[in-house]
């Protein structure tokens, strides 16, 4: 398959519009970033500016719009920004805004795709990741009458349904057939809400930024006089009235199924927020934001779950090593029972796998819970440290004049127990090039294709005095 390179956004490029809840006024700027940076948002009017990613792990509140939220700082109603980002499939940009809430604009992604075309899309040289779903994963809220359903497929495409049980909307669907098609035929469509619903926002004192531009307001019971003029009063409209479609004439329909296509525009842009590409056939009935999340969140989960039995190391023990015992012995300064490695599978400039059999007659074992034995976790963790230092230390003349010092562990995360009789496979990665002496890796311990530990190490490789 030909390989498909990550984009960015040339030049920055500025939105500026009120926010549809707080009704004050933000400038939302796209900016370029490097490769592998992700989609993030930046509060460049809180104190030391804090960034907050585009994570669907991060997301706090779906009343009416997504939020994300990071040490105290929040991002309100991105789903229609973030859908303009996937749909011109830019995978890298530093999105700063100077208020809580991205603008509501004329409530589609049209007005930020326009503004991001205008700046132009750059490709980079970093390869775009596509994940292939494998098999099917769905969601289901049976009180709100939610089904969502995501099956294998060799692209990404939606069908959204939606069935309010008014007699205006009817029965609505739309499709997405290709990412490619979302600009002409989605980025337009808009927001939408019933009467009741907006009369019950301006009760709870939100939409302070609604001013019927930038929503279709959907009918649904008789109307009174005076209601329509309480709307006209506080919307400043005084033309307003109901036309025979049981739309308010605030707004012309752009398509004969718009809410259909801004309930697929919103699924665009809530699975954006799983961070990485996939190709899914993804079917969604009476989708809305609580459920768009909790689906990408099992998605995400799947996806983790799924990349790191792929990235397991494939071992045949018939394979001759690359190191040895007695090869590893003259590269580590370690000696039994403190050495953790028996052989080295593989090597690169980059990667280094080693193996570690787990036997009964461990050291540790005769102290580590006696009766229930499990290998401790620091000990996977130095024998992953173990099997980095044979990374850097190959590359020295004269390995035995060195050693290696741990400066840092973070991230570290023990999954699955160790325990006699198990073929620990010990995988490191240089996560930078090493400088001065300091190494940054990332270790990933496995029995099988199962992993058992991971964690990021920085270590220091120093000379003996």
């Amino acid at each position: 398959m030909t390989p498909t390179y990550q984009q960015t956004i040339k030049q920055p490029a500025s939105v500026s519009g009120v926010g549809l809840h707080t009704g004050k006024k933000v400038t939302v700027t796209f900016n370029p970033a490097p490769g592998n940076h992700g989609i993030k948002f930046q509060r460049i009017d809180l104190p030391d500016s804090p960034i907050i990613p585009a994570d669907i792990d991060l997301v706090t509140t779906v009343e009416r719009g997504t939020t994300l939220e990071k040490n105290g700082a929040k991002v309100a109603t991105v789903e229609h920004l973030m859908a303009a980002l996937f749909g011109l499939q830019i995978d890298n940009a530093l999105v700063t805004l100077d208020g809580v809430e991205i603008p509501i604009l004329d409530g589609s992604s049209l007005p930020f795709i326009e503004a991001i075309e205008a700046a132009g899309i750059q490709e980079q040289t970093e390869e775009r990741e596509t994940f292939d779903l494998r098999q099917p994963i769905s969601f289901v809220d049976k009180e709100l009458g939610v089904e969502m359903l995501a099956m294998p497929s060799d692209r990404y495409r939606i069908t959204a349904m939606i069935d309010y049980k008014s007699p205006i909307l009817g029965q609505q669907h739309a499709s997405l057939e290709r990412v490619s098609d979302f600009k002409k035929e989605f980025s337009e469509a808009r927001t939408f809400c019933f009467l009741h619903e907006l009369e019950l926002l301006l009760d709870a004192g939100l939409i302070k930024g609604g001013d019927l531009n930038n929503a279709i307001v959907v009918v649904d019971k008789q109307v009174s006089e005076e209601e329509v003029s309480r709307l006209a009063t506080i919307f400043n409209k005084p033309d307003i009235k109901v036309v025979d479609e049981g739309i308010l004439n605030n707004v012309k329909l752009r398509h004969i199924n718009e809410p259909a296509r801004h309930k697929l525009l919103d699924i665009v842009g809530d699975l954006a927020l799983v961070g990485l590409p996939f190709n899914a056939q993804i079917i969604a009935t009476r989708p809305g934001h609580k459920s768009n999340i909790e689906f990408g969140k099992k998605i995400k989960a799947y996806i983790k779950k799924a990349r790191l039995q792929e990235d397991a190391p494939d071992y045949d023990p018939n394979q001759a090593p690359v190191f040895d015992a007695q090869q590893i012995e003259k590269l580590l300064p370690h000696r039994y029972p403190f050495l953790m490695l028996d052989k080295i599978i593989s090597v690169s400039d980059k990667e280094v796998v080693g193996v570690k059999n787990v036997t009964f007659n461990e050291e540790f074992f005769k102290g580590h819970f006696p009766g229930n034995p499990v290998m401790p976790g620091v000990l996977i963790i130095e024998a992953l440290a173990q099997t980095g230092g044979i990374l850097v230390l190959r590359e020295f003349p004269d390995p035995e004049n060195y050693d290696t010092y741990f400066l840092k562990i973070d991230k570290a995360k023990f999954k699955n127990k160790v325990v006699p009789g198990d073929t620990l496979l010990l995988k490191m990665e240089l996560v930078s090039p090493v400088r001065r002496g300091i190494v940054e890796m990332r270790g990933s311990a496995y029995v099988g294709n199962k992993i058992v530990a991971e964690a990021e190490m920085m270590a220091k490789v120093a000379k003996r005095s």
